[in-house]
């Protein structure tokens, strides 16, 4: 389970999206995320995979659980306890 700080919305994660938050380094593009985690773990038709993928990770971001960036993020932001 995962939990929005700004709306307190709670999203129970399933085996593709949890490999979906533990691949989202901030790094490796989307793309690659559903090419080379997602097609390769589970059998999964790769256009059905992205449009899945994209979902899940849109409606993450709107929920301000997830940062999503056209280019890579050079450094993972910090939560202020560990500052």
């Amino acid at each position: 389970m995962i939990m929005s700080a700004v709306d307190s919305t709670f999203f129970t994660l399933n085996e593709v999206a949890t490999a979906i938050w533990l691949a989202a380094d901030g790094a490796t593009p989307l793309a690659k995320i559903v090419e080379g985690t997602i097609c390769e773990q589970f059998e999964v038709d790769p256009q059905e995979a992205e449009r899945d993928t994209n979902q899940f990770v849109t409606e993450l971001s709107q929920h301000g659980i997830l940062l999503v960036s056209d280019k890579p993020i050079s450094s993972p932001p910090t939560c202020p306890e560990t500052r």
